[in-house]
């Protein structure tokens, strides 16, 4: 009996992802964000004595924003177990992309948001006196934004990628990822609730389908979807909305046509959750560890 239930710990089964994954995942990320923007709006004299006001500081709004990567994350565990996990964060470790893209994700974001800017008639000084306010508020959109790829890119659209061409995933994704933004801008104290939610929503889509071909070149980094999510909330650039909105929309035009072949092949995109080979190592590992536990348990 004690050797049967050891087996079935260790042998905790391996479920690989499919494309119906992405349901699970999208139900627990718009659940838990929605959730919590429901708690703010409907018991906002209750909470903010406990929490605070809602604002980029709110303990709520970090679990509101953090809500893909736990889904994401969550649901590596519960199919590929720990060392799934260690293999999935081995995808913050691919850095190397075409040059023309480290030079957009270095350059060209910054000239796009000065020009927005330009456009609007904003400052173009540097947002920040004195110089050093700026470190607290890079770190803290190094830990916002960003952790939303470990949802996003590490999990939805590889699995959509699947099923669908780039091009396709992508419109899926985008189109999700703004409209979960959407509680934001009803919310007072987050920067969304001065924004024109369509001019947003034309913009994340914009960026997305940027993204997604810079994504798919860089061998599905995590760590690159972050660093362009986080160049896209850089406080440092000037105030560009809705026209950044306007100047991404070119660019993803422009990032569409320069690689409408991988955009429309299928077997152009990246579609594991896991590094590279290690879906299959892992499946493969466990199936032997099954059988060889199996023996040793008659």
């Amino acid at each position: 009996m004690v050797t049967t239930e050891i087996t079935r710990t260790r042998t905790a089964p391996i479920r690989p992802m499919t494309i119906r994954t992405v349901i699970p995942f999208f139900a627990m990320a718009f659940g838990l964000s929605w959730g919590v923007a429901a708690l703010a709006l409907g018991f906002a004299d209750q909470l903010e004595p406990i929490f605070g006001p809602i604002g980029l500081t709110n303990p709520l709004f970090f679990v509101a924003v953090y809500a893909p990567a736990i889904a994401g994350i969550g649901l590596v565990l519960r199919h590929y177990g720990i060392l799934g996990l260690r293999s999935y964060l081995r995808r913050l470790t691919l850095w190397r992309m075409p040059l023309g893209w480290a030079a957009y994700l270095a350059f060209g974001i910054p000239v796009a948001f000065y020009l927005g800017a330009w456009i609007k008639g904003s400052a173009l000084s540097f947002p920040f006196t004195p110089w050093y306010t700026v470190v607290p508020a890079l770190l803290l959109m190094l830990v916002l934004g960003p952790m939303e790829e470990f949802g996003w890119r590490g999990v939805a659209l590889p699995l959509l990628q699947r099923k669908f061409r780039p091009i396709g995933a992508d419109l899926i994704l985008s189109t999700l990822w703004a409209i979960w933004h959407l509680p934001a801008f009803l919310l007072s104290g987050t920067p969304q609730s001065q924004w024109s939610f369509p001019m947003f929503f034309i913009g994340v889509v914009s960026i997305s389908f940027i993204l997604t071909p810079l994504f798919n070149a860089a061998g599905g980094s995590i760590l690159v979807a972050a660093i362009y999510h986080f160049q896209m909330n850089n406080p440092i650039w000037p105030d560009a909305q809705p026209y950044d909105s306007l100047i991404f929309a070119g660019l993803a035009v422009a990032a569409v046509l320069v690689n409408r072949r991988a955009m429309f092949d299928r077997s152009a995109g990246v579609t594991s959750v896991l590094s590279a080979g290690d879906e299959e190592a892992l499946v493969k590992e466990h199936t032997e560890r099954v059988g060889a536990l199996a023996g040793s348990a008659r």
